[in-house]
C-alpha cells in the first residue's frame, strides 16, 4: 500500500516500546501508532493516558483480530516472541521482533519460513546499527582508512556488580542473558559489516558475585574470520572512568572510542525525543582517536562522530521495505537468524572450552 500509513499496533508497553519504538514510530510519517496492548495499566502506568488516540487492547488476540492493524510490533521477553510473532504472521500482519530475535535458531527460521509463507515482512530491531558511532566507525572501514582490518573490538561494559533489580532481565529465562541481550547487539554490528566468521570461541558465565538465578551476566566472544579476529565483549565488572566501545587495527591505521551512543540517555534521562535540538549529537569530549602513517610516522587525530541518522532511520527504512523496496528492509531476517546460530555457538563453546566452526 505505496503512499499509505501503516497502523502499528504494539504489543506490551514496558522500556522498550516507550523509549526504543514510540518515539520513531511517531517520527516517520508513513506509521500511525495506533494501538498497545497493555494487560494491566496501573494508574501511573497507562498507555490509554499516555496515548489518548489509540486503542487499548488487553489481550493480543484481540489486537490480531483487528483488521485495520498493518504492522505489528513485539516487545515483550525473548521467549515469547515465536509465539506472537508467529500469530501475527498468520494473521497477515507485518512484524518487528525486538532483539534478541528468539532463543533458538530453530526458531528463528521458523518465523523467517512463516513470514514467507504468509507473504509478509518479518525484521528484528537491532537499533545500534545506527549508532553514530558506528556508523562512524563503518565509514573508516568502507572507504579504506584504516586498510585491512586485522583486529576488531567491540565493548559494551559497564560496572553493575550488585545482582540486578527484580525485572524479567534478571531471570534464567529461556532468550536471556548477556550474550543475548548486549552480546546481539555487538556481534549484530560485525556481521553487519563483516558477514558470518568461519569460528566460535565464546566465554559466558557470571563476573557477580551473588548470582542466585544462574543468569548469564556477561560475555566474551571471538569471532574468527580468515585475517582477522572480531573481539566481542560485555561484562558487568568494569570499574573505569571511561568504558572503551570500540578498539580497530588495520594495516593502515587504527580507531580507538570510548563512551556510548548518546541516543539511550538521551531517551531515557533527558526526555529528549528525535527532531529535538542536540538528539543524537555527541559531544566533542566523546569523539573518537585515529592514527594513521603519515610521512612514515603515526599520529594521532581526533575522529569526529558523523552526523547522527538516529534510530529513525530503522523506521524509515522499514517504512521503504514496506512500499516495495526490499532492499531498504533495516535488518534481513536471515541475518537475524544467523546472529542466534553464533550465540548458540558461543554458549556452547564456553561450556565445551573449545572453539566451534559455524
Amino acid at each position: 500500500m505505496p503512499g499509505a500509513k501503516y497502523n502499528v499496533g504494539i504489543i506490551g508497553y514496558g522500556l522498550s516500546a516507550k523509549t526504543f519504538h514510540i518515539p520513531f514510530i511517531n517520527a516517520v510519517e508513513d506509521f500511525h501508532l495506533y494501538a498497545i496492548v497493555q494487560r494491566t495499566p496501573k494508574p501511573n502506568d497507562d498507555a490509554s493516558k499516555d496515548h489518548p488516540n489509540i486503542k487499548l487492547y488487553h489481550s493480543t488476540d484481540d489486537l490480531l483480530k483487528d483488521g485495520n492493524v498493518h504492522v505489528v510490533v513485539v516487545t515483550t521477553a525473548p521467549n515469547s516472541h515465536l509465539e506472537l510473532a508467529k500469530a501475527a504472521m498468520l494473521a497477515k500482519k507485518h512484524v518487528v521482533v525486538e532483539k534478541p530475535f528468539t532463543p533458538t535458531s530453530a526458531e528463528a527460521q521458523e518465523l523467517v519460513d512463516v513470514a514467507k509463507a504468509q507473504g509478509v515482512l518479518i525484521t528484528v530491531y537491532q537499533n545500534r546499527r545506527w549508532d553514530s558511532d558506528f556508523l562512524t566507525l563503518k565509514k573508516y572501514v568502507e572507504d579504506g582508512t584504516l586498510g585491512r582490518i586485522v583486529e576488531f573490538e567491540t565493548h559494551f561494559d559497564r560496572h553493575r556488580p550488585e545482582p540486578q533489580v527484580d525485572t524479567w532481565k534478571a531471570h534464567n529465562i529461556p532468550g536471556n542473558g548477556a550474550v543475548y541481550d548486549l552480546g546481539t547487539h555487538l556481534m549484530d554490528q560485525v556481521i553487519h559489516l563483516f558477514g558470518m566468521p568461519q569460528r566460535v570461541t565464546g566465554f559466558v558465565g557470571s563476573q557477580r558475585e551473588s548470582n542466585p538465578t544462574g543468569l548469564e551476566d556477561s560475555c566474551t566472544v571471538l569471532l574468527h574470520y580468515p585475517q582477522m579476529l572480531a573481539t566481542v565483549k560485555a561484562g558487568v565488572v568494569s570499574p573505569e572512568v571511561k568504558q572503551l566501545r570500540y578498539w580497530v587495527r588495520g594495516v593502515n591505521g587504527s580507531f580507538k572510542k570510548f563512551h556510548l551512543d548518546p541516543q539511550e540517555d538521551q531517551l531515557r534521562k533527558q526526555g529528549l525525543k528525535p527532531g529535538d535540538k542536540g538528539y543524537g549529537l555527541e559531544p566533542e569530549e566523546a569523539y573518537g582517536t585515529l592514527n594513521l602513517s603519515k610521512d612514515g610516522k603515526f599520529v594521532s587525530e581526533v575522529a569526529p562522530t558523523v552526523k547522527p541518522a538516529t534510530y529513525v532511520e530503522y523506521y524509515r527504512r522499514l517504512a521503504a521495505a514496506l512500499n516495495g523496496d526490499a532492499s531498504q528492509i533495516p535488518v534481513p531476517p536471515e541475518q537475524a537468524v544467523g546472529l542466534i546460530r553464533l550465540v548458540e555457538l558461543a554458549r556452547e563453546s564456553s561450556k565445551l572450552g573449545k572453539t566451534l566452526d559455524v
